[in-house]
């Protein structure tokens, strides 16, 4: 299995609901890295997974809306905890979108899997990964 990873950060606010988050259910902020890795079984005619400057661009247009937000603010997200691990399906998701309709460029359809990691801290990660197929 071929892959590439691409790397960009965002940096958020919000808050959690139950007893579970403890100090966190206060509003708190939080700067995440963002890996993407991009996964296939051969590589393109031109010897790549994809084209890794456009897997960079859709991901930094998946972040940007989040950027600098207050995520409890956003319609996309009320009522729900946007935990990492939450984040990291939702950025999958986007991600997928993005490879399924050729944003990646041409090979974008031949991913099959994407990991999605996000770094919390030096000490504390999460990931989601699953296949691009809708």
């Amino acid at each position: 299995m071929y892959a590439i990873e691409v790397r960009e950060h965002v940096m958020i606010a919000h808050s959690f609901r139950g007893e579970l988050f403890g100090p966190a259910q206060g509003l708190h902020g939080a700067t995440f890295v963002v890996d993407v890795a991009f996964f296939r079984d051969t590589l393109t005619e031109d010897g790549v997974v994809v084209d890794i400057g456009r897997a960079g661009e859709a991901l930094k247009r998946i972040l940007a809306p989040l950027n600098y937000q207050n995520l409890d603010a956003l319609p996309q997200f009320a009522g729900l905890n946007t935990t990492t691990e939450f984040l990291c399906g939702y950025i999958h998701r986007a991600m997928a979108e993005a490879a399924r309709t050729g944003e990646l460029g041409p090979g974008g359809d031949g991913v099959s899997r994407l990991r999605v990691t996000l770094h919390e801290s030096h000490v504390a990660r999460a990931w989601f990964e699953g296949p691009v197929a809708g």
